[in-house]
């Protein structure tokens, strides 16, 4: 199954043409305003490319909505209006001024996603390590390396910890850190 991609404009021409360009790609909705955004958003979304001007509401209300929502999507602020300080309590992923060529679109989505699939490896690893700790706390290694649900989650953990030093090997620092602050700030909600 595709990646979802909701591209939010309430210039349907831009909606659209953000659109042609990812359809091989992804599954993609488009909405023209935020009330339609948020009516078309559901917990199959990955990636939510929204404008910051629209007619009804604006992108920063939409945003805020979407994650009082709780989820966890990947959310691109795509916009004409140059960033400004007010961008420091939007809690949006990655924020790009229009016009967009469409590689350059191609490669916003596929860092998007790239970063979410980096969480959610980061997520488990971080749980698994955790299970493993308290495992060898409390049980001793030939208990242990009896164990073959603790040889799975040891094989796990090796493999996650290999899929996060490529996918951060292939990161620029600016990416790698986007990431990371990210999930320090979600802790903290």
């Amino acid at each position: 199954m595709s990646p979802t991609v909701l591209v939010v404009d309430d210039e349907e021409a831009v909606a659209d043409r953000i659109g042609r360009v990812l359809r091989d790609e992804y599954d993609v909705r488009t909405a023209y305003s935020g009330q339609s955004a948020l009516n078309t958003f559901d917990a199959d979304v990955d990636v939510v490319l929204l404008d910051r001007r629209l007619s009804d509401l604006s992108g920063a209300e939409v945003l805020e909505r979407l994650r009082a929502r709780d989820v966890r999507c990947q959310v691109a602020m795509v916009t004409a209006v140059s960033p400004d300080f007010d961008v420091l309590e939007m809690p949006f992923d990655d924020y790009v001024t229009k016009p967009l060529p469409d590689e350059e679109i191609r490669e916003l989505v596929a860092r998007l996603l790239t970063r979410s699939q980096l969480d959610r490896n980061l997520q488990e690893y971080a749980s698994l390590v955790s299970k493993r700790v308290a495992l060898e706390r409390e049980r001793g290694p030939a208990q242990l390396a009896g164990s073959e649900e603790f040889r799975v989650m040891t094989d796990r953990i090796a493999r996650l910890r290999a899929e996060i030093d490529d996918t951060i090997a292939q990161m620029d620092d600016a990416e790698t850190f986007a990431v990371l602050e990210t999930r320090e700030g979600q802790r903290a909600d």
